[in-house]
């Protein structure tokens, strides 16, 4: 399963800075570098620690972890709805991605100077939320004026329905100026595939990155009322972020472990990598899990969406196993690692058989029977 996320932001936010850190980040795993395919996308290997413990309890020639890719989007500016700097090719680029992370400066620096003349975090995704609503009502007012023709005669029901639809939408647009994907509630299971059909902009996923900067004002450590302001925003909005540093996460992946490690210690940096944070949230902003397959020929994590059954976990590695499901053996991973063996799991009764209609769960080792 393939995902991407677009990384968009107004100019000099630390956008690009947070695209070569991604892009420059390695996974301690074998024989799985990071790809790049063009020079501005990105395939980045999601950090998961189970899978070098799995790849030695079962001895394993090769590890290949899941992947996420990221997309560095023409920079944006007010009025990119109008075709303003690069707006047309930045709305085209957000609409081939599944998901949006959004960089936000939340650090002053006078040598840097912000687009907007200030530095005003809510602000600035105030004026990107806008650009994609705007472009939004575009879609969704062509789509309604070819629909409402459809709908005038009074007997094509499929299209009053949707007209219906459309206009829900545009009111939300319109009078909420909020993105749909923040008000996805207010539609039913039946009119949410329009809503995927339309694949609007703000229907997209966002993931808030707060770019800060090493020994600088951070609005978050001035205790800033601009600060307090943003984090009600996420609150009220149920909204994901991280806080990083672009340009320290982008040095760090210069070095080498042992000097990584030296330099977060001379100057008091977290262990934890922002970066992996990051890229952590995004595969969880999509909704999706991981499952894992070891072996002495390779151990790997497989990609399927949250609820995904048997069947269609299978699917991931071979369509004929959803055709041929018979059945799957499923461990936890760390209760297969605290057994010991295979044999040893099986005789304390954690090896279990599961069906077509077993939910598979993050972290499961499936052996899938066919």
């Amino acid at each position: 399963m393939s995902f991407s996320i677009g990384i968009v932001g107004l100019p000099n936010v630390g956008k690009s800075t947070l695209f070569k850190a991604l892009t420059k980040k390695q996974v301690d795993i074998q024989n799985y570098p990071f790809c790049t395919i063009d020079p501005n996308v990105g395939v980045v290997a999601m950090p998961d620690e189970r899978l070098e413990k799995l790849a030695m309890f079962s001895h394993s020639k090769k590890i290949t972890p899941t992947v996420i890719e990221f997309t560095d989007i023409a920079g944006l500016v007010r009025g990119a709805s109008q075709g303003e700097g690069l707006g047309n090719q930045f709305l085209s680029h957000i609409r081939e991605t599944k998901a949006i992370t959004q960089v936000v400066r939340i650090f002053e620096d006078q040598n840097i100077t912000h687009v907007e003349k200030r530095v005003d975090p809510l602000g600035d995704i105030e004026i990107i939320n806008l650009e994609l609503i705007f472009a939004d009502l575009a879609t969704v007012a062509k789509r309604l004026e070819q629909t409402a023709k459809e709908a005038k005669s009074g007997t094509n029901k499929e299209a009053i329905a949707r007209k219906a639809v459309l206009e829900k939408m545009k009111t939300i647009l319109l009078e909420a100026k909020l993105p749909i994907g923040s008000l996805a509630s207010n539609f039913s299971e039946v009119e949410l595939p329009f809503l995927k059909e339309l694949n609007l902009l703000t229907a997209k996923p966002i993931l808030y990155v707060l770019n800060k900067k090493f020994g600088g004002q951070n609005l978050d450590e001035m205790n800033d009322e601009r600060y307090k302001k943003l984090t009600d925003y996420f609150q009220k909005n149920n909204a994901v972020y991280v806080a990083l540093d672009a340009a320290i996460e982008l040095e760090l992946n210069e070095l080498s472990e042992e000097e990584r490690a030296s330099y977060k210690k001379e100057f008091g940096l977290p262990e934890a990598s922002g970066l992996d944070e990051l890229i952590k949230k995004s595969y969880q902003l999509l909704g999706l899990i991981t499952y894992l397959t070891t072996g002495e020929d390779e151990t790997r994590a497989w990609t399927v969406r949250q609820g995904a059954k048997a069947p269609q976990a299978a699917a991931e590695i071979h369509t004929d196993f959803e055709k041929k499901f018979i059945r799957a053996e499923v461990i936890n991973w760390q209760k297969l690692l605290d057994a010991g063996s295979y044999p040893a799991a099986r005789d304390r009764g954690l090896l279990r058989t599961e069906g077509k209609e077993y939910v598979v769960q993050d972290g499961d080792v499936v052996e899938f029977k066919i």
